[in-house]
């Protein structure tokens, strides 16, 4: 089974975006075994369905990833992807200056963080420049999220960013269409493997929340995980209809 991790925030608040230090550890551990293949993004999306492996992505750029997560995975030579919101780099993840309830309110990566994540072997990608829900955009203006995002980070780091992550990923059409021209890869929220003939505008992802206990990870790939994975989902969908009748109101 290949598949897509999504981490934010590596702390011990409980919070949905937030995974400990000791549970990451514990997902350290289980991928450091062997048991599944930790490679880019890239690659993941070429390998055969049938293989056991793994890319590791950390949105939005908190600063614990330097502290937390860098260090651990640059010891194990683990590649990751770690996607920067440009104009929020040096700030914190209150998103327009707004905080958001449940969510900490915790200090992102400056540039110079950016470069030493670069210079360490991980891939920067974007996450536009002000995580805003795309899909609420007028297409100039979702140009100007995705390509504005693209083009500090290669003013900053001196290399233009190959994959992208659709805030709180969101997408549409337009939004897609965008993302497919102007990046390699682009990647969602949705809760599944990834498999033969997805989009590469639009790869879904396992959200790491969801595995607060590491020894989940240890059944990988198997018939009872993979249905463990489609009950998650399905409870996902019904609150993601009920979030989204609420945006609408």
């Amino acid at each position: 089974m290949r598949a897509i991790l999504t981490y934010h925030s590596i702390d011990s608040s409980g919070s949905p975006i937030s995974l400990s230090e000791e549970a990451f550890r514990g997902h350290v551990r289980f991928f450091g075994s062997g048991r599944v293949q930790v490679v880019p993004v890239a690659e993941l999306a070429t390998m055969p369905d049938e293989t056991d492996a793994v890319a590791l992505t950390f949105d939005d750029g908190f600063l614990n990833f330097t502290s937390t997560a860098m260090p651990t995975l640059a010891h194990l030579g683990f590649p990751a992807t770690v996607f920067v919101v440009s104009d929020a780099v040096g700030q914190t993840n209150a998103w327009g200056g707004h905080e958001t309830d449940g969510i900490p309110t915790l200090p992102l990566m400056s540039w110079t963080d950016v470069q030493r994540v670069r210079e360490a072997g991980f891939e920067v990608g974007a996450h536009t420049r002000t995580h805003a829900d795309l899909t609420r955009l007028s297409p100039a203006q979702v140009e100007e999220e995705a390509e504005g995002s693209a083009t500090r980070i290669l003013e900053e780091i001196g290399e233009r960013p190959r994959r992208f992550a659709y805030p709180y990923g969101y997408a549409n059409d337009v939004v897609a269409n965008v993302a497919r021209r102007l990046f390699e890869h682009s990647v969602t929220t949705e809760l599944r493997p990834v498999e033969s003939g997805d989009d590469v505008a639009l790869l879904p992802r396992l959200d790491a929340w969801y595995f607060q206990d590491p020894s989940r990870l240890d059944d990988w790939g198997s018939p009872s995980f993979r249905r463990w994975l489609w009950m998650r989902a399905q409870g996902r969908r019904v609150r993601g209809m009920v979030g989204a009748l609420g945006r609408d109101q």
